[in-house]
């Protein structure tokens, strides 16, 4: 008896090779795509500029345990490009309270809410602060580990004015009538706390001064510290910067602004003071070291303040709001 004959649709139940009639074409669209990205690995999702945000500034930042963390290698606010971070719910609601500016609020996840937080959030909608929220890890990375209690404020870097242009620019108003008192100038010489210089701006806004002059170098810069203890004065009186503050001090003087230095063993009490009512520049230098050889070469007079006990010393910004109150007297009288 024959065998019965193969029909021809039949297949081959042979397991290896593609199956009849793809030619093994169709077997990638079977296999799929593979997991999920994580949201972090997205381009689109909110957490992926996040992760970008915290790598970019991974390599720039100082590591901070509270308070401030500065973003970059400057201490003084030198670089252009310098960031900082404040962290922990005290400080950040201190910073909102103070007015400083503030580029973003980093806000965790499912974060504890307390009085803190509804404040920061309150001031944050009424300023218009971009708020963004992160995962704890997220907030870690972005802040070398500090304590951030789940708030994190970015605090832009400071736009400084050039130190002499602004004097000339000042001198020129003065002469067309539209400044009233005689300009008034405010320089620091190698002071690096930035409570100092927050406390001078905040004297200086009170006396009427026109602005604020840093060293570009081995100075204290706007930071967020500087911003909160000036109580928001440094909005009303500029912060400028002297590439080199002997050049800057020498092309004031060329412009016809008296340069006097504080010193306790000046040649001039304060009380003797008889340029007040002229344009003006103060100089102070740092509590140790006080005025550098070259400022003090540069300077018009040596002006003293009178204290009681030989032993004693005022600090930078205790010395700054002396002299400006006493100046400030003599402009009125």
């Amino acid at each position: 008896m024959s065998a019965a004959p193969r029909r021809s649709s039949a297949t081959s139940k042979n397991k290896k090779g593609p199956s009849v009639g793809t030619g093994g074409y169709g077997r990638k669209a079977l296999e799929g795509k593979g997991p999920t990205p994580k949201a972090e690995d997205r381009p689109y999702h909110k957490a992926f500029k996040s992760k970008e945000l915290a790598e970019r500034s991974a390599a720039k930042r100082t590591p901070s345990r509270g308070g401030s963390a500065p973003r970059g290698r400057s201490t003084g606010g030198r670089s252009k490009n310098s960031e900082e971070l404040v962290t922990g719910r005290n400080s950040v609601v201190e910073a909102l309270r103070a007015g400083i500016p503030v580029k973003a609020l980093h806000l965790a996840i499912r974060i504890d809410v307390d009085e803190r937080v509804r404040e920061t959030m309150k001031i944050a909608a009424e300023r218009g602060i971009p708020v963004m929220e992160s995962s704890k890890s997220e907030l870690d990375r972005m802040t070398d580990e500090a304590i951030h209690q789940g708030l994190v404020l970015q605090v832009p870097p400071y736009d400084y004015a050039d130190a002499l242009e602004t004097v000339k620019a000042t001198i020129s108003k003065h002469k067309k009538g539209y400044i009233k008192n005689a300009p008034l100038f405010i320089a620091l010489d190698g002071i690096t706390d930035p409570r100092n210089l927050g406390a001078i701006i905040r004297s200086a806004s009170a006396f009427n001064a026109h602005a604020v002059i840093v060293p570009e170098r081995r100075s204290v810069g706007m930071t967020a510290s500087a911003w909160k203890t000036s109580a928001g004065a440094a909005v009303r009186v500029p912060v400028t910067r002297a590439p080199n503050l002997t050049a800057t001090l020498k092309g004031m003087k060329e412009a016809g602004v008296f340069v006097v230095g504080l010193d306790g063993e000046g040649d001039v009490s304060l009380p003797d003071l008889d340029l007040a009512t002229d344009p003006l520049c103060i100089v102070v230098g740092s509590e140790g070291k006080g005025l550098s050889r070259l400022v003090r070469e540069n300077c018009d007079l040596i002006l003293s303040i009178p204290i009681n006990s030989s032993m004693e010393s005022l600090n930078a910004s205790m010395a700054v709001g002396i002299t400006l109150y006493e100046v400030s007297r003599k402009r009125s009288a």
